[in-house]
Parts: structure tokens; C-alpha cells; sequence
């Protein structure tokens, strides 16, 4: 489960890190001392969860929320109960007072597995018209996913199509531990990564680029064992 940290107080962060080592599946993406470099790495990265402070200075965590277009799921960590009635009117998964104990830490994240689970349930496929003929695409099935403007071919083992979507609205409805963006073009499916050389990935004998903002997120997907 991938996850990005929000928050201005690095001593506070240290301490965060610290409680989330001990959880296996957690795995910190980035953090982030300002909103809007949050904002930056939502829209390269897909991630599970959101952990985001609320007090910061140029901008609070929950205007943060109301801007962004499309929010994982978000837990905020904050020192303060008053903004409780505000966070759930924005649909966050659940509100921590810090300093986050690991216990409660668990138990907000048993909330995240449920709600990702269901999603995964309804998400093991997608219908996609190609000549009029809607085709039922099983997700595992997806290899690479590759923009060309507002239109995005969708490269399976089938076959691809040719749909009328943006990137970034297709990586929304993908299982998030299954692909990763590795480029502003292109989408992979991890499992059908075959090699890796520099910054290149090899999939069926096709190249695909790794642009240098996504190589760090990438490498840290792969499960080496190095």
C-alpha cells in the first residue's frame, strides 16, 4: 500500500516514520512539506492513501481537499480535535491526533484494506467500445497504457484500443498496486514487466521510456532483491 506523508513539521514526520516502519504493507512514496508539492506528486503519481496535516501556512490540509480533482484515500494527522466536523464532510477515511500511535494507526488503515478491497472487486475488469462492439477487458490483461492527448491506446494481450480518455483519468480507476506510472505518456502493468535497463522498460520486446520525475516511485515498485 503506497502512501505520501503532508506536513510542514519535519520533527513530526521523523516521528510518523518511525510508527510506520513497523507496518509492512505501508510503503511512504514521498513527503511533502508544502500542499502543493503534494498536489505536484498526486498528479504523477497514483497512490493508496494521503496522510495530510491540516494547519500549514499558504495553505490548509482541508482546502488542500477541496481543490484537488481526484483524492485517494486521506487520513489526516493534525494536533487539533475541532477540525473533526469539517474532515468528514469532506469523505476522509479518518482523523488521527497526533502523536499517532501505531494501534491507532492499524486501525485506520484496516478502513482503507475495506474500502480497497471492494474497490478492487469491481475493478477486475472494463468494458471498452472498439467499432461500435463493447469488448470486456479483464485488468491483468492490460500491459501498457500509452496518451496521445486526450486519447489513450490501450495496449492488452488481446489487442489495443484507441479510447477517448486522458491518462490521468484511466490511472484513477486502475488498482494501484498493480500499475505505475512511469512517464507523463505512459502507464505500465508491473507483472508484465520483463526487463529494465537504465531507463527503459521491456515489455513483449517493446520499449517503453521511464522519464526522470517517475524513475525514484518506479524502481521503489519493483520488487528487487537487491
Amino acid at each position: 500500500m503506497n502512501c505520501i506523508i503532508v506536513d510542514d513539521d519535519e520533527a513530526s514526520v521523523n516521528v510518523f516514520l518511525q510508527i510506520i516502519k513497523q507496518v509492512d504493507f505501508l510503503n511512504v512514496t514521498q513527503t511533502c512539506s508544502t500542499p502543493l508539492d503534494a498536489m505536484e506528486a498526486l498528479s504523477r503519481n497514483t497512490v493508496d492513501v494521503l496522510f495530510l496535516d491540516i494547519e500549514m501556512p499558504e495553505m490548509s490540509g482541508l482546502d488542500m481537499l477541496k481543490a484537488l480533482p481526484e483524492k485517494p484515500q486521506v487520513i489526516l494527522t493534525t494536533s487539533h480535535k475541532e477540525y473533526a466536523l469539517d474532515a468528514y464532510e469532506l469523505n476522509v477515511i479518518d482523523y488521527l491526533i497526533k502523536p499517532v500511535t501505531l494501534p491507532r494507526l492499524l486501525k485506520a488503515l484496516a478502513k482503507v484494506k475495506q474500502d480497497s478491497n471492494h474497490l478492487n472487486i469491481v475493478q477486475d475488469y472494463f468494458f471498452v467500445k472498439k467499432d461500435s462492439v463493447l469488448t470486456k477487458v479483464p485488468v491483468v490483461d492490460i500491459l501498457w497504457i500509452e496518451a496521445l492527448g486526450d486519447y489513450i491506446t490501450l495496449h492488452t494481450k488481446t489487442g489495443k484500443f484507441i479510447l477517448h480518455i486522458t491518462l490521468k483519468s484511466v490511472e484513477s480507476k486502475l488498482p494501484a498496486n498493480k500499475f505505475v506510472r512511469v512517464h507523463r505518456s505512459y502507464i505500465v502493468q508491473i507483472d508484465n514487466v520483463r526487463t529494465v535497463e537504465d531507463t527503459t522498460i521491456y515489455i513483449n520486446e517493446v520499449s517503453i521510456p521511464i522519464g526522470a520525475l517517475y524513475k525514484e516511485n518506479f524502481i521503489k515498485r519493483l520488487n528487487t532483491l537487491q
